[in-house]
């Protein structure tokens, strides 16, 4: 068994290594900049209020805690970033662990790891960076946590937020990484910092314990297993499991170009006692099983009646296979459905036909192509994508789509739309 996890998680890294064009590119470029040093390029500005980093990854880690107990200690000086939510109450009930393992990084820079709370949702710590110096230039890349590991444990870090005080020589801050592992004794926080000599990065690490033995209650830790048809698949909804932290519920996607339309998984609540509970984020991840996903909510109150999770909105698919003139241009949008399609400009360019259009954020065409007397051109790229005010004040998306021919456009063909669906379809989750 041992060389089967062994040779997943080798074929898992190289699944990972291969990926060229993935999603949420943003998230998964800050991924592959903790995984590998790199020459830093371009100076990333001062951390002068909040700033907060999500990073969303693949990873195999234990769930399961072997006892449960409350901490007894509160972690100080932390109140701005905990003030008002669910975790100032829990640390004002005293459930968080001080740890108080300091560290110098290369540039003078003092790291102290002040405490944590873990349960089995997540592992968060505090921390504090001072320098007498200052931390004027104190950028993302002069510290970046990147991963927790320990015994059977390899946590990737999920978010995290940080202040920096008004004399602007302490930074406080808070990072949530994935659950560890209940049989760690000790933990390893690993990070990025940079050189002081050539601005390169550099990984340090510091080792601190770790009692498993005192992980908050998991008050909810339950099967679901229901199915959800959409246009383009079927969402699994696979777990729930609500700890004092937060709630996450857990499935797989067989779902089509689900990436199509942005935050997708925002338009699933979940609903306890007829209120829906806040989202507090969420992300998927493609692994040897297939797309897996994991939406992250608020906690749960004590005492709940009921509990249901409604797919309020979701990418749906809509054939059109339309036929939109553009012998000349209207002051009326074409409609798609019932959404509408501004053309703002035709234009002929070196680079071949350019079609300036405007739509709702959540539209995404598919099988585009103009009509010429030549015959038919299909896209060859989008260009420009920006949000803009319409004349009517409306919001739209507005791109350049580019068609690699010199010939006048008579028309311009649409075979489908990816957009965001209204389903409105409910699972009741029984109350245990």
């Amino acid at each position: 068994m041992n060389n089967n996890v062994e040779q997943r998680l080798a074929d898992e890294k190289k699944h990972i290594a291969s990926i060229t064009a993935p999603e949420e590119l943003e998230m998964r470029l800050r991924r592959a900049l903790n995984s590998a040093p790199a020459k830093r390029t371009k100076k990333i500005a001062p951390i002068w209020k909040i700033a907060a980093v999500v990073l969303l990854v693949t990873v195999i880690s234990g769930q399961n805690y072997n006892a449960f107990a409350y901490y007894g200690k509160q972690l100080f000086g932390f109140d701005e970033l905990l003030n008002g939510t669910t975790l100032q109450q829990l640390n004002e009930k005293g459930l968080g662990q001080s740890i108080n393992k300091k560290t110098t990084l290369l540039d003078g820079t003092t790291l102290t790891i002040n405490g944590i709370m873990a349960d089995a949702n997540q592992f968060i710590m505090y921390y504090t960076l001072t320098n007498s110096n200052g931390l004027e230039d104190m950028s993302v890349d002069a510290f970046r946590p990147s991963k927790i590991s320990g015994f059977l444990t390899d946590s990737n870090i999920v978010r995290g937020t940080a202040l920096i005080n008004e004399g602007h020589t302490e930074i406080k801050g808070q990072m949530s990484f994935d659950s560890v592992n209940p049989f760690s004794k000790k933990l390893t926080l690993h990070f990025w910092q940079q050189l002081v000599e050539n601005g390169q990065m550099s990984e340090g690490t510091v080792t601190f314990p770790y009692n498993p033995n005192e992980a908050m209650e998991t008050q909810i830790k339950q099967s679901i297993n229901k199915k959800v048809k959409v246009d383009k698949g079927t969402i699994t909804f696979k777990s729930i499991t609500a700890t004092p932290t937060m709630t996450v519920v857990k499935g797989k996607l067989d779902v089509d170009n689900f990436d199509r339309v942005k935050l997708g998984l925002h338009g699933i609540q979940l609903i306890v006692d007829g209120t829906p509970v806040e989202i507090l984020g969420s992300g998927n991840q493609t692994s040897l099983g297939g797309r897996t996903f994991d939406i992250r909510f608020d906690t749960l109150p004590k005492e709940l009646h009921s509990m249901q999770l409604v797919v309020k909105e979701f990418p749906g698919y809509q054939k059109l296979d339309e036929k939109y003139s553009l012998t000349s241009l209207s002051d009326k949008p074409f409609m798609l459905g019932d959404k509408e399609l501004w053309v703002k400009n035709v234009s002929k360019t070196s680079e071949g036909i350019e079609l300036t259009i405007a739509s709702d954020d959540d539209v995404m065409l598919d099988g585009v192509s103009i009509e010429t007397n030549n015959g038919n051109t299909p896209l060859k790229t989008t260009i420009n994508q920006k949000e803009t005010k319409q004349a009517d004040g409306k919001l739209m998306k507005e791109r350049t789509l580019l068609f690699d021919t010199q010939a006048e456009p008579e028309s311009l063909l649409i075979e489908g739309m990816y957009y965001l669906k209204a389903y409105n379809k409910v699972i009741e989750i029984p109350v245990k």
